[in-house]
């Protein structure tokens, strides 16, 4: 039987990666039964240690779906409604008419109008998104730095509106989803952490998913390196790092391979049912970090390739690393990448980032990936 995997072609492009600068990265491609598996460059550049395909990596916002399952699968029990305020589970932290205004779905499709609290949480991203005036001090000022969830949400609460509840387009912010792990600790009476790890983790049967117990990565790992847009010359590791500033909505450890079962499970319908995966799936317009404007579900986002048909999944970027994670809607096709660089790209004198050999490599490795 064929291999519908172009294996020379994928090895080539996950190399062409690494020559075009980022340190280290590996992948996952599925076809159906078939798999490819590849990693090219370094995960240590000071040793010289080789980058595997079986490394644990911080996937950043591919957490959100995780999150945005577990609560879908309390929807599923009828202990939440998507369509209900907010302030109805928790009063105490979104001021009355904010909290009769904003609805649970609002909160897992971005379109609440919270601000994101990072510029608040660290003083050098006050600018964002100039950034220009930006600058990373405050990462290592807040390397192992335990972050209090309330005072994060406090923050992005009462920052000044980026919209209006329930308008689009809307703004991607992370004060949402850090609502959203309140609002499981709410109504199953544990942490998000336990509910998570139970009902979608256990669940979808992944092996090497995890919380971080501390600032460190357990099991085989990469070092993680901040360009910061070319203001940390060289980039700086940033591996070990207290994950608090984004809590359980964005601080999953996993692999390539867990992560591409995980979707793999979600868009056939054995994670959620399948009211609710339809209700992932619905999406509307908001404007994501990168100042995009893009379609997005509950935890979940379309990606167009070339042919117009759909991939669905997330990507995620923490300190220093970053991951991107693709399921064709009939889920055959499958991608999972990690990288160990983040902010790549130096300013032009407008301020704006400038095209770098990476994006260029990444983005005809995602088209051998899925269409090749």
């Amino acid at each position: 039987m064929r291999n519908p995997l172009d294996l020379a072609a994928l090895d080539a492009a996950v190399e062409n990666v690494h020559r075009a600068g980022m340190p280290g990265l590996f992948a996952e491609v599925r076809h159906g039964d078939q798999v490819w598996r590849g990693a090219a460059g370094v995960a240590d550049v000071t040793t010289g240690r080789p980058v595997t395909t079986d490394m644990r990596h911080r996937v950043g916002s591919i957490t959100k779906t995780f999150t945005a399952a577990a609560v879908l699968q309390q929807v599923d029990r009828g202990r939440i409604g998507l369509d209900t305020p907010i302030g109805r589970y928790l009063p105490r932290l979104v001021p009355a008419e904010l909290g009769a205004a904003i609805t649970v779905r609002m909160l897992l499709n971005h379109t609440s109008g919270l601000a994101e609290y990072l510029p608040y949480a660290y003083p050098s991203l006050k600018a964002f998104p100039v950034l220009a005036d930006t600058g990373p001090q405050s990462l290592d000022d807040h390397r192992l730095t335990r972050f209090d969830p309330l005072d994060l949400i406090e923050k992005g609460v009462t920052a000044p509106a980026v919209g209006t509840p329930g308008g689009t387009p809307g703004v991607y912010s992370n004060t949402n989803y850090l609502l959203l792990v309140q609002l499981l600790e709410q109504v199953t009476g544990g942490t998000a952490e336990q509910c998570i790890t139970r009902d979608v983790i256990e669940r979808a049967g992944l092996r090497d998913t995890s919380f971080p117990a501390g600032p460190d990565v357990d099991g085989p790992h990469s070092r993680l390196y901040e360009a910061w847009f070319g203001m940390i010359d060289p980039p700086r590791d940033y591996s070990t790092f207290d994950m608090s500033w984004v809590g359980p909505s964005a601080s999953l450890i996993s692999t390539v391979s867990d992560v591409n079962r995980f979707y793999r499970l979600l868009l056939a319908g054995e994670i959620v049912s399948p009211s609710s995966l339809t209700e992932m799936r619905r999406t509307v317009a908001i404007v994501n970090q990168e100042g995009r404007t893009i379609a997005y579900g509950l935890g979940l986002y379309p990606m167009e390739g070339p042919d117009q048909a759909a991939f669905w999944g997330h990507g995620g970027t923490v300190w220093g690393g970053g991951a991107l994670a693709m399921t064709r809607a009939d889920g055959i096709r499958q991608m999972a990448v990690a990288v160990n660089m983040q902010r790549w790209n130096r300013l032009d004198p407008s301020g704006k980032p400038q095209p770098h050999p990476i994006d260029h490599a990444l983005a005809d490795f995602y088209r051998v990936a899925m269409h090749g």
